[in-house]
């Protein structure tokens, strides 16, 4: 009799209301994950119409695109014979879910709701959806016509229940419900589900990675079980990024560990495991059996279906593995970086312009857009061809093929100096060097000129002519004239990403970087409108001593020498 499952997670790199390639995506993935004899395949959270569709989840049309995306999936012939467990909103009886939807050769089994929604932080979830409350009940669900015709059923089971297939029995949880303190898998568990699932849209935090494996090895720690976890990964077009940890685990062990941050857009991981394993280890705790013999049960929607195969003796078994952490000078280096390459391949630009002062927090950004290109790089050393398309589009030549991040640098980063008579050599110096070390287009310019016609303006009409502290000016002058300098740089900057490529006679335009770490943004100790006003902030999450552990960690990694003098 068969014992062993082959289950396969995944994390995909989806994008908001992008239907037609969230369901490339989706399908590629059950296809890899059918190809290495999983039955079960587990998709992130809300994979269907991408994660970050905020207030587009009002819309009735995101709705019936993401039907019309489950009516292709259920129809295809990719989708045949394994469990797919896929993420959507739904309306029931005129309320919005985010629900999975799982369904098996044409034939929904349950549409599960998501009970515990986050809404902290950057989560606003119950601005779209409702919670669904109703423990272990379900209702039915008229199916729409579209679907119906597909499936030949008219309802199917909706709400908080559990699949109980020939072998086996599984339950999900949605992303923040593994977080809450009574989280669904605890009674789960103890009523007898052996294979929990998780899809998740859950953003990079610096640090945030062990407090995520923690959770899902402690849940099988306690109570055992398979634990399967599904993320989305990359900026499916807002300010957060997704980074992936996909995993599997088994009774208090990882036998299976997504990269955190990569370009590459569909990665599916599978494990074989034994379902014995799982037994064994439960039948040895006697606390939680003696917990199991008062659970109230779940529903079961019953599966004529087998995870495991009669001929399984010979199939090896996955081992256990141990996960590894990235320093968070590493995850600085990563996290920002493939950020980037998915804002600026989706923004459809040519590359970023940056104001380079010769300070720390600049020359972090720019070490971002080199560890961006350093990335790139390698996944096309690797054989990423959607990377190397996208590569090729951006710098307008279809037969180039980036060998050396630095050349690359040249390409896609515009750095500027931008001078005033307050400037110092040194600062010019380091900011030169470092645009050298990483290979950057780089410009030096001097802004006096529009700092004083603009202080000119202000002298013809007053008749007054402010002076710096240094000249006996007041505080109020010296600030006033400070500001001008900083806010000239801003729109100087936005000329030249504008119109430097059509100097060059190249085309397109570049997105301005800026370079404003959380600590100036927290305490307010920016020029409004200067250059910390830009595109987009790479940098903005980032408090200054992490900053300046990760501007080390590239002196020494990448390395930058130039580093050391800033």
């Amino acid at each position: 009799m068969g014992r062993k499952v082959t289950v396969a997670t995944c994390a995909l790199n989806q994008w908001a209301l992008d239907f037609e390639g969230n369901l490339q995506r989706i399908l590629k993935s059950i296809e890899i994950a059918k190809h290495r004899g999983a039955r079960y395949r587990l998709g992130p959270e809300l994979e269907i119409c991408g994660y970050g569709c905020w207030d587009h989840y009002h819309e009735s049309d995101t709705l019936l695109h993401s039907l019309q995306v489950l009516a292709a999936l259920l129809e295809s012939p990719v989708t045949q014979d394994i469990i797919c467990d896929v993420g959507m909103p739904v309306m029931h009886r005129n309320v919005r879910y985010n629900c999975r939807v799982i369904f098996l050769n044409r034939r929904i089994l349950l549409i599960r709701p998501k009970m515990a929604l986050a809404n902290e932080g950057n989560y606003r979830e119950l601005r779209w959806f409702t919670p669904w409350s109703r423990s272990r009940q379900t209702e039915e669900y008229f199916l729409p016509r579209m679907i119906q015709e597909l499936t030949k059923q008219e309802t199917v089971p909706f709400g908080d229940a559990v699949l109980a297939t020939l072998d086996t029995c599984i339950g999900s949880e949605v992303c923040e419900e593994l977080w809450t303190p009574r989280s669904p898998h605890v009674d789960m568990g103890l009523d007898g589900v052996e294979i929990f699932t998780n899809a998740s849209g859950s953003h990079h935090v610096l640090r945030k990675a062990h407090a995520r494996v923690d959770l899902v090895t402690m849940a099988t720690t306690k109570n055992g079980g398979i634990y399967l976890l599904a993320n989305q990964k990359g900026c499916d077009g807002d300010r957060l990024y997704y980074d992936g940890c996909a995993m599997i685990a088994m009774n208090g062990s990882v036998f299976a560990q997504g990269s955190q941050f990569s370009l590459d857009d569909v990665e599916v991981l599978t494990a074989t495991l034994d379902l014995e394993d799982v037994r064994s280890y439960r039948a040895e705790i006697s606390s939680r059996n003696l917990e199991a013999s008062k659970v109230s049960p779940y529903p079961r929607v019953k599966v004529d279906f087998a995870l495991s195969c009669h001929e399984d003796l010979l199939e090896p078994l996955s081992e256990p593995v141990e996960w590894k952490y990235h320093s968070p000078a590493e995850e600085i280096s990563l996290g920002p970086a493939c950020w980037l390459w998915d804002f600026l391949r989706r923004s459809q630009q040519a590359g970023f312009l940056l104001p380079l002062s010769g300070g720390v927090d600049s020359a972090a950004t720019a070490c971002l857009v080199y560890s961006m290109c350093r990335q790139v790089c390698e996944a096309v050393k690797d054989g990423n061809q959607d990377v190397l398309a996208d590569v090729r589009t951006i710098v307008d030549q279809p037969s180039y093929t980036p060998q050396d991040p630095r050349e690359l640098c040249g390409r896609i980063l515009t750095t500027c100096y931008m001078a005033s008579e307050n400037s110092s050599q040194e600062t010019c110096d380091r900011a030169k060097e470092l645009a050298q070390q990483i290979g950057s287009h780089h410009l030096g310019l001097n802004i006096d000129p529009a700092v004083k016609a603009v202080v000119g303006i202000f002298s013809l009409v007053t008749g007054k002519s402010p002076l710096f502290a240094i000249h006996g000016g007041s505080s109020r002058e010296n600030l006033a004239l400070q500001n001008v300098q900083a806010r000239v740089r801003m729109v100087v900057a936005y000329l030249f990403a504008q119109l430097s490529l059509w100097s060059r006679g190249a085309r397109g335009g570049l997105l301005v970087l800026g370079s404003a770490n959380v600590d100036e943004s927290l305490l307010g100790y920016l020029t409004k409108y200067d250059c910390s006003s830009a595109d987009i902030n790479p940098i903005g999450g980032i408090s200054k001593t992490d900053l300046k552990d990760f501007v080390q960690f590239c002196m020494e990694s990448f390395p930058l020498p130039a580093l050391q003098r800033h």
